[in-house]
């Protein structure tokens, strides 16, 4: 089981964004998370799931309901598993996985395109 890190109570003030900063957007990386198989199951036919939750770590910021993050901060996960995501608490969710989502969009952002690459990152991280 993943451990807890300790956050300061003020981690994000210095962040310069707020709701008018304008989201970055991605279609192709989007439509290439879609080709992927799940981070959870492996199956395919996937949707380009966003992480909303924030982590200093990987300085992403929170997110809410009325707020969508980068496209960046997206996985591949099936339609019922993507739903399981927001019902909830999304943290508690991947942390019942195993996963650290985070770290997985961020290493798949990195590699867009090219699907040999992808398949080794979501392999990795469903063998941990």
């Amino acid at each position: 089981m993943p451990f807890a890190i300790r956050r300061h109570p003020e981690a994000f003030t210095l962040d310069p964004s707020s709701k008018q900063t304008k989201r970055i957007t991605d279609d192709k990386h989007l439509a290439f998370i879609r080709t992927l198989p799940s981070v959870i199951s492996g199956a395919y036919g996937c949707d380009a799931c966003h992480i909303r939750y924030g982590d200093p770590v990987y300085r992403k910021k929170h997110t809410g309901g009325q707020q969508k993050p980068d496209d960046a901060w997206t996985v591949p996960m099936t339609r019922d598993e993507h739903r399981e995501q927001h019902d909830g608490d999304e943290r508690a969710f991947w942390q019942r996985q195993g996963i650290d989502p985070l770290r997985v969009a961020r290493d798949l952002y990195a590699v867009t395109g090219d699907t040999e690459a992808a398949l080794t990152i979501i392999l990795s991280a469903r063998t941990k």
